[in-house]
């Protein structure tokens, strides 16, 4: 997981999903040491394991293995719906077998991990809801979930030896309440409603245009001197605009800086407008396409 995440943090835009992987690396970080240092006092090599067969390898492949741009939903979903619960699972059977007399050792490893596997499991799930809202994501996440729990269900668990269910929700029933250490707040998305009355309705007249594909009518919303320039930083997208919504603004005198973030099929961008009052109404006097990056689309798993 320790790896998983690290790796994740820098291919996952959502800002939710992106900082609960930063926050959580360090305590996958603390327990993968505290595991690794128990080993030699059982007499095993320290730092050191193995699958417990190769179905536990493949499962972790398959985790691992959603590193496109859109597929962060699966990301949240493989390791706080399944992998983190199983964990807790497991650790908790574990614990109650764990002998008090002569495994304090373990069984202080085992509570440490389990009060923060349950809470990292909960934070998980208020972040997943907001990656889920409506039928379609539920769904990619219900079909994802079964892909990796049917995985590991041959596998035997992570430990080759897991008695059914895998996920014991009695186990996560104890999962404190209290996440907020886990999740980190972040700004609202941009409120339109900021906008100037005027100003909004030629905002959303442009906005419309870009969505149709009608070059003509975003034409007509830039001043005739600055037709050419800024119609070439639109051409410049080299994609159809799917997608267009205003998500900054600033006000430099008379004029408004106002950022757009476009959606295409194959391409993602941000465009920087500056308009400026005029008898006709706002009019954009340039355009500056300040972000440009494709989105991977190869067939989803």
């Amino acid at each position: 997981m320790l790896r998983a995440l690290g790796g994740w943090i820098a291919l996952t835009p959502e800002l939710p999903a992106k900082l609960l992987f930063g926050r959580h690396v360090w305590d996958c970080a603390q327990h993968a040491d505290l595991w690794g240092r128990r080993l030699p006092e059982l007499r095993a090599p320290a730092q050191q394991s193995e699958p417990a067969n190769d179905r536990v390898a493949k499962f972790v492949d398959l985790l691992e293995s959603v590193e496109r741009p859109r597929e962060t939903l699966e990301r949240v979903a493989g390791v706080y719906r399944v992998l983190k619960p199983h964990l807790v699972t497991v650790y908790a059977r574990h614990l109650a077998h764990a002998n008090p007399v002569y495994e304090p050792p373990t069984r202080r490893i085992l509570e440490r991990c389990l009060e923060e596997e349950r809470r990292h499991a909960a934070a998980g799930a208020i972040v997943l809801a907001r990656l889920t809202r409506d039928d379609a994501t539920r769904e990619r996440q219900a079909v994802w979930e079964q892909r990796l729990l049917a995985l590991l269900a041959e596998a035997g668990g992570i430990t080759g030896d897991v008695e059914s269910p895998l996920v014991d929700a009695s186990a996560l029933a104890e999962s404190p309440h209290a996440v907020k250490q886990d999740l980190v707040e972040v700004p609202p998305d941009f409120d339109p409603g900021v906008l100037e009355r005027d100003l909004a309705t030629d905002v959303e007249a442009y906005r419309r245009a870009l969505e149709a594909g009608d070059a003509e009518g975003v034409a007509a919303l830039v001043e005739p001197s600055a037709r050419a320039s800024v119609m070439a930083e639109h051409d410049r997208f080299g994609d159809q605009v799917v997608g267009a919504r205003v998500v900054a603004l600033a006000a430099i005198g008379h004029h408004r800086l106002v950022k757009v973030r476009l959606e295409g099929a194959r391409m993602l961008g941000q465009l920087q407008l500056r308009w400026r009052p005029s008898p006709a109404g706002w009019r954009i006097a340039a355009a500056d396409l300040v972000r440009l990056e494709p989105l991977d689309v190869s067939p989803a798993l």
